[in-house]
């Protein structure tokens, strides 16, 4: 099968599984046990880890705290800043295109009290700035904006929006699980106050993440959600995933040391796939977000017929995607497109191509004459 599926989920990198089995068997100890060999040896290993993230979007190893990955991250972001600064305001902003680890979370604390605001999008994705700054009151306590749309791939102006943000002295919390691993990211140089990371979306495995939280210009406070041992200085208890976390660090290294040749090489063959469609299918095919900044590995297409007819003739074919992997299950046309002013026709015509550093140009040309061989 041809694996196009990878904003779903990646396959874990031959080094990055080498570097985490140890910690299975050999190198079990539990991190925070701290009268022994084996306790000082995972330790040691989590630091690492913490060490090479933190490096990599140029903050403190103190700003990090390991998840479960990006869901957990997020919703600890968005409520435990909502928790403590609850004495500010109950106000939160966010975007209708938000990942539902976002909107979710939003109306949860709806239902708590919380005053939520939802920004509307323009055809190519994008916010209107001058919305946003009209949007933040006194009782703003945070805005969610992602950087990368796990979807279409739209990237989001975060720079822009964290000036705004800031003037209007309220926290942003920004959603980069779609671009950790896939671009550069300094949380000072984008204003970036709290963020997540995944594991599974780079290369690591499932269930394995972080949480970037901003400890200085300025100082965020979260309240906890899980208690019971202050692991983590108290932001986030529970014995550490060492394998996993292990396996995150070694990750981000091999993405940060291979970005130029991965996007050099994921470009290609994404700017290929769409040239491809594009003779295919000439005017028959619109491309999401095409006149707006994209990340290179991602292409969201509407065709002219439904997209489950579509994966009914290919699916033991290709692996590729209507949508987000968390909603898919739901039958519902996409909430991004729908937000985006695309009919329920169209987004239901949508399929996602997301690929990874393991697909070749072979892959791209084969999924071309899998399309010519349905007669669209």
């Amino acid at each position: 099968m041809i694996y196009l599926d990878n904003n779903a989920t990646t396959a874990v990198d031959e080094q990055v599984l080498e570097a985490m089995l140890p910690y299975f068997r050999e190198k079990f100890g539990n991190a925070s046990s701290n009268l022994h060999t084996q306790g000082w040896i995972a330790k040691d290993a989590v630091e690492q880890a913490r060490l090479i993230i933190a490096d990599s979007i140029a903050c403190t190893p103190q700003e990090i705290v390991f998840t479960s990955g990006a869901t957990e991250a997020l919703n600890t972001a968005i409520i435990g800043v909502y928790n403590a600064y609850h004495s500010k305001g109950n106000h939160i902003v966010t975007i209708q295109t938000e990942h539902n680890a976002v909107l979710d979370t939003c109306k949860y604390l709806a239902q708590k009290g919380a005053d939520i605001t939802y920004l509307k999008v323009d055809k190519n994705g994008q916010i209107d700035l001058n919305e946003l700054e009209n949007s933040i009151t006194n009782n703003t306590v945070l805005v969610a904006a992602m950087l990368v749309n796990n979807e279409t791939g739209v990237i989001l102006p975060i720079k822009e929006i964290s000036k705004i943000v800031h003037q209007k002295n309220s926290i942003l919390c920004c959603d980069t699980t779609q671009a950790f691993g896939k671009m550069p990211i300094n949380v000072d140089d984008f204003g970036i106050d709290l963020m997540s990371i995944s594991g599974h979306k780079f290369y690591a495995p499932k269930g394995v993440g972080a949480l970037y939280i901003r400890r200085k210009n300025p100082r965020v406070t979260i309240e906890a959600l899980l208690h019971g041992g202050g692991h983590e200085n108290g932001k986030r208890s529970g014995t550490l995933n060492v394998p996993g976390i292990v396996a995150l660090g070694k990750a981000t290294q091999i993405a940060y040391e291979n970005l130029l040749q991965n996007t050099t090489h994921i470009s290609s063959m994404r700017n290929l796939l769409e040239n491809k469609f594009e003779e295919l299918l000439e005017n028959k095919i619109e491309i999401v977000g095409k006149n707006t900044s994209r990340i290179y590995n991602t292409s969201n297409i509407i065709f002219p017929t439904k997209s489950e007819n579509i994966i009914k003739r290919i699916k033991h074919k290709i692996a590729i995607s209507t949508g987000s992997a968390c909603t898919s299950a739901e039958n519902k046309p996409s909430h991004v497109l729908k937000a985006m002013d695309y009919s329920d026709l169209q987004a239901q015509s949508a399929l996602r191509f997301s690929i990874g550093k393991y697909n070749t140009l072979d892959d791209i040309h084969q999924t071309i004459q899998l399309f010519k061989e349905i007669d669209l």
